[in-house]
């Protein structure tokens, strides 16, 4: 029989032990993450909440202070070695006054910032065209793919394997076949549903076929917080498309549970493309260790149109965070309107005070969310924001025809913004994402039209109907807004 004083000095010793080390659990955290408040605020409550195992999720999922300069020397090296040749063949503008927008005079400030942020320049000799869904964007790159003489890139974060996905997969098996050099890079976790019979036949005819990082091997490597939320095609180096738009039947509306889908994706021919080709290739060099640099992916082009557009790529292998960035400055410098559509708005503090400055200051704020989503738990994130920013002045609006999954913002006349980055703090700071910024008035006008369009399709939330929903709600949005850093 075990002694009574035995037994409670060594349930003691256990409680005393499990206090040590939860208390380094916590201690560990706030030292890895003391730069972000909030990320800190909502690993905290998992620990507090699931104690022990909220520290194995943190170890595995969110550590990613250790890799961050392995992949920004990665993700720079092959820039540089390629840099000479882009900077030698690409109409770039070198300073504010080069800018055709005439609300670029006395702009010089945010001209530097967009061009300081990342390696790729704002360039000239490109045309644009504004793809407003699946319907219009799939043909678009149907017919570029099938057109195709020399190669195909083609990446994205959701990849399947219905009726539009075997489309594409028929295009690709058969330019594969003709000789055209194909590949194809998906995200390991957005596309972790694409069938192995569908990769098999791929590789088959030829197409070279990688995962970014799948599930289990970012596990164990402790990169489980990279996803590639990328999405980008280019055809011979010559034509690109990008955007918010994956490839599968959801996007064709075809989901019943979701209805119509309503994206925006933008195609692009011009000197814009050798950065989207520059970052396919910098991606597919990470997933796969394939390093491909021959000169020949980076074709002369007859300039055929006189746009300006920055392609501006943000993640994990970057010094900055770029979009983030990038959309801090351009909201502080708008001075009549800032129109954003976003399916989740999650903004960081630095965002969200910008966004507030502007209204209060009498800046035109509109942003259009999602009525219907496809993520309840960012649903009720994105709507704790609401209450206090309505006291501003900034009006909200919730789409409601279907799912709106489209990532636009639109400042005065100045620039506007395509791209597969959401308004949200995982995009901002642990995705690999793109942005398209457009300085020319017809693919501006074009945003803007459409998102008139749009609002016709939207129930405006008002504050004194607001303040009234329903306490579960109200808790479900503080809940979900401790979380929102890792959402």
């Amino acid at each position: 029989m075990v002694n009574p004083e035995i037994g409670g000095v060594v349930l003691l010793l256990w409680l005393l032990l499990s206090l040590i080390a939860f208390i380094f659990q916590i201690a560990t955290i706030m030292l890895l993450e003391f730069r972000s408040a909030p990320k800190t605020v909502a690993w905290l409550f998992i620990l507090f909440c699931v104690p022990f195992i909220g520290f194995v999720l943190y170890y595995f999922a969110a550590r990613d202070y250790k890799n961050r300069r392995r992949l920004r020397r990665s993700g720079s090296k092959l820039f540089r070695e390629m840099k000479a040749l882009l900077w030698r063949q690409s109409s770039r503008v070198e300073d504010a006054a080069g800018m055709q927008n005439p609300e670029f005079i006395h702009r010089e400030r945010l001209f530097k910032l967009l061009t300081r942020l990342s390696e790729s320049p704002i360039t000239g000799c490109n045309s644009t065209l504004v793809l407003k869904d699946g319907e219009e964007t799939f043909p678009s790159m149907l017919e570029a793919m099938e057109q195709a003489r020399d190669h195909i890139h083609i990446q994205f974060y959701i990849f399947r394997s219905d009726m539009i996905g075997s489309r594409f997969k028929d295009v690709m098996i058969r330019k594969a076949r003709e000789g055209v050099e194909v590949r194809l890079l998906c995200d390991g976790l957005g596309s972790l549903k694409l069938k192995k019979g569908f990769i098999k036949e791929l590789k088959e005819a030829g197409v070279k076929f990688h995962y970014f990082l799948p599930p289990w091997i970012a596990l164990l490597d402790k990169r489980l917080n990279y996803r590639n939320h990328r999405k980008i095609v280019v055809i011979d180096g010559r034509i690109g498309f990008m955007g918010g738009i994956n490839i599968g039947d959801d996007y064709l509306g075809l989901y019943s549970n979701m209805g119509y889908w309503r994206d925006t994706h933008v195609r692009i021919e011009g000197d814009a493309v050798y950065f989207l080709q520059n970052t396919f290739l910098g991606d597919w060099k990470l997933a796969c260790g394939e390093q491909v640099d021959e000169a020949g992916y980076f074709p002369k082009h007859n300039c055929g149109g006189k746009e300006q557009v920055q392609i501006l790529a943000s993640g994990p292998d970057q010094y900055w965070n770029a979009i983030q960035e990038m959309c801090f400055g351009a909201t502080s410098a708008a001075t009549r309107r800032i129109w954003i559509t976003t399916p989740y708005f999650i903004p960081d503090d630095g965002i969200l005070e910008a966004l507030k400055t502007a209204a209060v200051s009498g800046v035109d704020v509109r942003i259009i969310i999602p009525y219907h989503s496809d993520n309840r738990l960012v649903h009720w994130a994105s709507l704790s924001y609401v209450e206090d920013l309505l006291r501003t002045g900034i009006k909200f609006y919730q789409y409601a025809k279907g799912f709106v999954h489209a990532k636009v913002m639109i400042v005065d006349d100045l620039l506007a913004t395509v791209g597969s980055a959401n308004l949200d703090m995982r995009s901002f700071f642990s995705n690999f994402e793109m942005t398209a910024i457009l300085f020319d008035a017809s693919p501006i006008e074009e945003l803007a039209r459409q998102f008139e369009e749009d609002l016709q399709e939207c129930r405006p939330i008002l504050l004194e109907t607001f303040l009234n929903r329903p306490r579960r709600q109200k808790g479900m949005e503080l809940l979900a807004r401790l979380l929102s850093p890792l959402l």
